[in-house]
C-alpha cells in the first residue's frame, strides 16, 4: 500500500507541477507578466500539492501579509512550500534549485531569489534583491540556519538578513516549523528522492506552522536573538 501511495504521489507531483508551470507561462504570454498573479497560482499549487502528498498543516498566529523579513527554522525539503502555502512572497533558496526540472523554471516565474552561499558576490547581490523586493511591498522568506538539522532547537543563525533589516528598518517576523515526527526531518545530506521514498508513502505527515510577533530594532543582534529565542521556545514547547 505504501508503495502504491508513493508512486501515485510522485506522479501527481510531476504532472500537477508541470501543469501549474504551463498555466503561469500561458498567463504571462497572453496577459503579460504579473508577479502577484503568478504568486496566487503558486499558492494554489502549494496548497493542493501538500494536501495531495499527505501533509496535514495547522497554522497558528497571524500570517504576515505586509513587507517584512520572515525568518524560519529549517527542517525539510518541504519548508519553502509550507511557507508559500500562506505567504505571497519571495523565498531565498539555494542556486542549485534553478537546475531542477520543471520546478526551477516555475519558481523563477512565480518569484524566488537564488543564493550561492559559497560566493560573497552572490550573498551581497541576494541581500540587495531582498531589499528591493521588500521595498516593492513583498515579504521575503529566509532560513538563517543555512541548512537543516534534527536538533530540538535551532543551529546558529547567519547574520546577513538581520543586518539588512536593522539598516533598512524592516520588520522581522519569526516562524517556527514543527513536524510531529522527527523522521520527516531532512538531514545528513539525504537526497530528495531518498527522503521522499522513505517518507512520502506515509498516510499522513503532520506539521504545525507558527507565526510570531513582528520585531523591530536598529540592532541586528537584537533582531537575531529575539527571533531565534522565539522560534526555539516554540520548538521546545512542541518537542
Amino acid at each position: 500500500m505504501k508503495t502504491l501511495r508513493l508512486v501515485a504521489r510522485f506522479l501527481f507531483f510531476a504532472v500537477y507541477t508541470a501543469l501549474i508551470v504551463l498555466e503561469i507561462w500561458l498567463r504571462n504570454l497572453l496577459w503579460g507578466a504579473d508577479i502577484r498573479r503568478s504568486m496566487r497560482v503558486r499558492r494554489r499549487w502549494a496548497r493542493n500539492l501538500l494536501k495531495a502528498v499527505g501533509l496535514s498543516v495547522k497554522t497558528e498566529g497571524k500570517v504576515p501579509d505586509f513587507p517584512c523579513l520572515i525568518v524560519s527554522n529549517h527542517r525539510s525539503y518541504l519548508d519553502p512550500i509550507l511557507m508559500l502555502r500562506d505567504v505571497y512572497g519571495y523565498p531565498v533558496a539555494k542556486a542549485e534549485l534553478a537546475n531542477w526540472p520543471i520546478i526551477g523554471k516555475g519558481a523563477k516565474m512565480a518569484g524566488i531569489l537564488y543564493l550561492r552561499r559559497e560566493s560573497a558576490g552572490s550573498r551581497s547581490g541576494t541581500l540587495r534583491q531582498m531589499s528591493e523586493k521588500i521595498k516593492a511591498g513583498f515579504p521575503v522568506i529566509i532560513f538563517p540556519e543555512g541548512t537543516t538539522s534534527a536538533l530540538l532547537g535551532t543551529l546558529p543563525f547567519k547574520k546577513g538578513g538581520f543586518k539588512l533589516a536593522a539598516q533598512a528598518n524592516i520588520p522581522v517576523v519569526p516562524a517556527a516549523l514543527v513536524f510531529a515526527d522527527k523522521r520527516d526531518f531532512w538531514v545528513e545530506k539525504e537526497s530528495f528522492l531518498a527522503h521522499a521514498k522513505r517518507r512520502f508513502g506515509e498516510r499522513k505527515i503532520a506539521v504545525k506552522l507558527c507565526y510570531g510577533p513582528e520585531i523591530r530594532s536598529d540592532d541586528p543582534n537584537v533582531l537575531l536573538t529575539r527571533s531565534q529565542e522565539w522560534i526555539d521556545s516554540v520548538l521546545v514547547a512542541n518537542g
